[in-house]
């Protein structure tokens, strides 16, 4: 029995190897689950059927292996440079303003628990990136490609930024509830998981204002850093010219 204990953790090293070879994770990860239900005996129909049943009844996953690859469709067919061209016919579209309503937009839904409505690979990426790069080509042409990178940058920040403050007001949340638990588990039994939603809103809306303050800031940085982009480059023409 104490052996059969010792082979349920085979999968272990086979992870840390493998991660530290640096194969495929999914790879590495079913390897060591096939190596450790063989090695305690279970049978190798029956491993399978649980495999496949865990992947089915894991919905969150089945979502992303369908999402990303039409993702990676709609970008490779141009949904970026539809979006670009789309804020660009907005006259009163700027690379701030548009980063700023995302950022409120994106905190107030995280607030209602809504996480799933942004995020990197759904919606910086192919959208909100080029928008507010497309915002700053519009008023100011070409662009370098350093504050191209910054812009996209600023745009990950704000998804980052508000999911990060705006989950804690979720009292469901699974952060929320694990200091509810723990404080229990200690003999604190006065402390709800309404309450420290409620104690997050002073920091969640410091990070509101601060976050908005420097998004405000943004589209006369990107003018100052074009400015001297675009300076540098007669210069640069200039001197070729000449010689």
């Amino acid at each position: 029995m104490e052996m059969q204990q010792w082979l349920a953790l085979i999968g272990i090293p086979i992870v840390v190897i493998g991660f530290a070879l640096r194969f495929n994770p999914v790879l590495v990860v079913t390897l060591a689950g096939l190596v450790t239900g063989l090695a305690v005996g279970m049978d190798f129909w029956l491993l399978l059927e649980t495999f496949g049943e865990k992947f089915l009844n894991s919905r969150q996953l089945a979502s992303a292996l369908l999402i990303l690859p039409v993702i990676g469709l709609l970008e490779r067919y141009g949904l970026r440079e539809r979006a670009q061209a789309w804020v660009a016919g907005i006259r009163s579209a700027t690379t701030g303003r548009i980063l700023m309503l995302y950022f409120v937009v994106r905190k107030a839904s995280a607030a209602l628990g809504l996480l799933s409505l942004g995020g990197h690979p759904q919606t910086v990426r192919p959208l909100l990136a080029p928008m507010a790069e497309g915002a700053a080509r519009h008023q100011h042409g070409e662009l370098p490609m350093a504050l191209r990178e910054r812009i996209a940058a600023h745009a990950a920040a704000c998804d980052n930024v508000a999911l990060f403050f705006g989950e804690d007001l979720f009292i469901a949340f699974g952060a929320v509830l694990l200091m509810t638990a723990f404080l229990k588990e200690n003999g604190i039994h006065t402390v709800e998981p309404l309450a420290i939603g409620l104690w997050g809103v002073p920091t969640a809306l410091c990070a509101l204002l601060i976050h908005l303050f420097r998004l405000s800031r943004l589209d006369a940085s990107i003018a100052r850093e074009v400015y001297a982009w675009q300076q540098q480059q007669g210069v640069a023409a200039a001197s070729g010219g000449a010689q």
